[in-house]
């Protein structure tokens, strides 16, 4: 879940209980200080885990001490990792390796450059994909490697990728 409020210098701590209270699990806060609102409030995205049912409660919580909660949105998609294939990736059929990734529920592809040198060299693909946690990061790489197998295509996958 993605929550952008307005911080009244002072209510942030504030601002934290009903996360506390309704246990939500705190991934990342961001102070967006060089922007200001018109109210003269800091802008402060706040990206959390909790069960869906309970948005509505931290949300009301904040509304009713006067934090302004300015966007409210889930993101099933905590986890991320970027990959090159090299090879003939478009003469491959780039779109059903995108869609080998984006129809399993629990991935999809967020990001895609692409270079082509010239009509016979091999091109390459920057993908960056989004899953629903890390054990699904590794059954999106696992699909990866084996499309490039059977497309003759190179995977190459970050370091931290091993740990997956």
């Amino acid at each position: 879940m993605d929550l952008e409020l307005q911080d009244i210098p002072g209510q942030l701590m504030q601002s934290l209980e009903p996360f506390k209270k309704y246990k939500g699990n705190i991934i990342s806060v961001v102070h967006h200080r060089d922007r200001k609102t018109p109210r003269g409030t800091v802008p402060v995205q706040i990206v959390f885990e909790i069960d869906p049912s309970n948005i509505e409660n931290i949300k009301r919580h904040l509304e009713e001490n006067g934090i302004v909660v300015v966007r409210a949105g889930e993101d099933r998609f905590i986890e991320e990792i970027s990959v090159l294939l090299i090879g003939h990736v478009l003469h491959s059929d780039l779109g059903d390796t995108i869609n080998r990734i984006d129809s399993t529920g629990f991935a999809e592809v967020e990001d895609l450059s692409l270079r082509m040198p010239g009509i016979e060299e091999p091109s390459s693909a920057y993908l960056r994909i989004r899953a629903t946690g890390k054990e699904e990061i590794g059954k999106s790489l696992s699909i990866l490697r084996h499309v490039g197998a059977e497309k003759d295509l190179l995977v190459i996958e970050p370091i931290e990728a091993e740990k997956i």
